[in-house]
């Protein structure tokens, strides 16, 4: 006999030793996540992946799946909560979309346009890192970093080369480049590692190049992040097929939704939202 969880109703298959972020995704289920993805180990920072099991709030990416789970994914609750993280994230970094060669590729930016984010509500927190740009290939954005770590781990386990870390605590927390001097230029980082193409927000850009791919031909603009076959697939640095376009785009972060690919969920969710307010 199969084993199985419920999710949102529906029945999801599992192997032994499966996650429930790994069983869903295998299913074709979008769970949101911004720090896992499947060819590294897990992490569990980002929260994004909280779902409710039995009842309970967990982390899907690194609870294991189970006979008789009953899970919710899809609730007013959970999306509220991952919306508000969220706008937390925007206003920790310089996320300002339509400025950014990463928009309409930025799992970051999709992410917010599933929860249904139009605007990061709180002040902004102006963080003043400096820009890396003593590689020759590669200029790195610490600005934009959500510290998922995934270039951390994709270096060590993927690359075997180790060339990122976190350091600090707190709010002082920050990506660092393992060198001597702290340069991405001294190191034997390379544009074509899995670290360069794993990030998901816009920190790795490719020199003198970006805004290739016009609004309409990047990937989240036809259709959302919860209908690609996988979620995460790693936005690719700057500019590879199919990676930025024009930088003239009004999005979530100026409060205006001019996305047109928004799941049936979140439509659904703000229709009842309204009805709500109307009936208050």
């Amino acid at each position: 006999m199969d084993s199985y969880f419920m999710l949102d109703g529906e029945r999801i298959p599992f192997t032994a030793g499966q996650t429930v972020m790994e069983a869903a995704t295998e299913a074709g289920k979008f769970i949101p996540h911004l720090c896992w993805h499947p060819d590294v180990s897990t992490h569990g920072s980002c929260r994004m992946c909280v779902v409710k099991i039995n009842g309970r709030f967990s982390a899907s990416c690194t609870t294991q799946a189970a006979a008789g789970q009953v899970i919710r994914n899809h609730t007013h609750e959970l999306t509220a909560g991952r919306r508000t993280s969220l706008q937390l994230l925007f206003i920790e970094g310089n996320h300002y979309c339509p400025s950014c060669e990463r928009s309409g590729n930025c799992v970051l930016q999709a992410t917010a346009y599933e929860m249904g984010m139009l605007s990061p509500h709180f002040d902004h927190f102006f963080p003043d890192r400096p820009i890396d740009a003593s590689h020759p290939d590669v200029v790195l954005e610490f600005n934009r970093c959500i510290q998922c770590e995934l270039c951390v781990r994709a270096s060590r386990e993927l690359d075997g080369k180790d060339v990122f870390a976190l350091a600090g605590r707190g709010i002082t927390s920050h990506l660092i480049v393992n060198s001597e001097s702290g340069k991405l230029g001294d190191t034997d980082f390379a544009v074509t590692d899995r670290a360069a193409d794993i990030c998901p927000v816009g920190v790795f850009l490719r020199r003198d190049q970006g805004f290739e791919v016009p609004i309409g031909s990047r990937k989240y603009d036809g259709a959302p992040i919860s209908e690609q076959p996988f979620a995460h697939h790693g936005t690719a640095m700057a500019n590879n097929a199919g990676d930025f376009g024009d930088p003239i785009d009004a999005a979530d972060v100026v409060g205006v939704d001019l996305h047109p690919a928004t799941s049936d969920v979140v439509r659904q969710e703000r229709q009842d939202e309204h009805q709500a307010e109307a009936v208050r």
